[in-house]
């Protein structure tokens, strides 16, 4: 979104939300039940989907993929094995990238039973639960058996993410504690930070992980965070800090060098004493790249720029906000955006759809919409259709 028209959008999202059924938005169930469905369109216009079904403690990883928006899927295909993800909490389950040969990669927070185990916690003298990432076999016959991509940190709680490129570069990301560092002053959350593995290969291998900032902001245990690689290359990175316990605000991170370093800077303050559970996510449109939260209930984004120096002020979606949770953002050529999130959805608790669309220059249009049946431990996935209008998937 082009910066000059998100100036004045504050003052026009006080206007009332009236939900309306829109032609141009058509929420779609996730296919066989599934829920957490992840979704990326590559450039040749598949749509790769992964969702999650069965104990949510100890569950399975679907793939599968669509010629055809969504109306129709390819057979499935088994991501994970013997119940190796979980999806309690709702921000712990896959995470989708596709990279330029069209080829997915996914990351998920191991379960307690997954296999391989993650480091010893030294907290508790017992391995930990795995960061763990499979991809597509090169013949693309199945998945490959999954690793765990953790080694030098413990104590993995929130969810994780990846991301990957056109150039054989995938990052996993996710927030944790160094082995190192355990024995140190620090205390409960102020310990935690973002850890990133990079691969070189195409997820052949993976780099031994890194801090990927040392700014001792800590991390929000259970709270997800949002890994994104922009057209130019640049490697964008959301999660929510834990400093002093109550400081539970967001901070962006970029990479202009394929993920060797990182620099950080505050999106938007909120002081809590307590985790709430949250997820990001990002977008980019012909205009800029996008980011999404939550804060306080209400749902918000801004644009933020693959330059790490600028971004517009954090706007709020239309109405009151309160129990508004996991946005999603998907932007068309023409610069329209769709923000999607959840309503009433909390712990056990199933709940509402809701999105609108902004146009180019930021301005609320009439495109609008409500729809109940979010499962459990459920959010949503939006994408664009051939023909620029959106569908979701929840």
């Amino acid at each position: 979104m082009a910066g000059a028209g998100l100036a004045g959008l504050i003052p026009r999202f006080a206007s009332a939300f009236q939900p309306t059924n829109s032609d141009r938005v058509k929420p779609v169930r996730v296919p066989e039940g599934g829920i957490q469905p992840q979704v990326v369109r590559d450039e040749a216009g598949t749509l790769h989907l992964v969702y999650y079904t069965g104990d949510p403690r100890a569950g399975s990883l679907f793939y599968t993929r669509s010629k055809d928006n969504g109306a129709t899927f390819a057979p499935h295909m088994p991501v994970n094995h013997s119940g190796s993800a979980i999806a309690a909490g709702t921000i712990r389950g896959a995470q989708l990238a596709v990279d330029g040969n069209h080829r997915p990669h996914v990351a998920w927070n191991g379960s307690p039973g997954a296999q391989p185990r993650g480091p010893i916690n030294p907290d508790s003298g017992k391995p930990g639960e795995p960061m763990l990432y499979s991809r597509l076999k090169d013949d693309g016959s199945g998945f490959e058996a999954e690793r765990n991509v953790m080694g030098a940190s413990f104590g993995l709680d929130g969810g994780g993410s990846l991301t990957a490129d056109g150039r054989g570069n995938v990052h996993v990301l996710w927030h944790g504690i160094g082995v190192k560092e355990a024995a140190g002053p620090a205390k409960g959350e102020a310990r935690r930070q973002v850890w990133t593995a990079t691969s070189h290969d195409h997820g052949k291998t993976f780099s031994t992980e890194s801090k990927a900032w040392t700014k001792p902001t800590g991390a929000c245990g259970c709270c997800g965070m949002k890994a994104f690689t922009t057209r130019k290359g640049d490697v964008l990175a959301m999660y929510r800090s834990a400093t002093e316990e109550i400081h539970r605000d967001i901070y962006l991170l970029h990479s202009a060098d394929q993920g060797a370093s990182f620099t950080g800077r505050l999106l938007h303050k909120w002081d809590i004493n307590a985790c709430p559970m949250s997820s990001m996510d990002f977008s980019e449109g012909p205009d800029g790249v996008i980011a999404a939260w939550e804060t306080g209930g209400q749902i918000y984004w801004a644009e933020v720029s693959g330059k790490g120096g600028h971004s517009t002020e954090p706007a709020g979606a239309p109405g009151d906000g309160k129990g508004r949770k996991h946005p999603r953002v998907a932007i068309n050529s023409r610069g329209e955006l769709l923000l999607v999130w959840t309503e009433g959805t909390a712990w056990q608790r199933g709940g509402s759809l809701a999105w609108q669309v902004y146009d180019r220059s930021g301005k609320v249009t009439n495109d609008s919409g409500t729809v109940p049946g979010v499962p459990v431990w459920s959010f949503a996935a939006p994408f664009v259709n051939r023909n620029e209008t959106f569908s979701i998937l929840y």
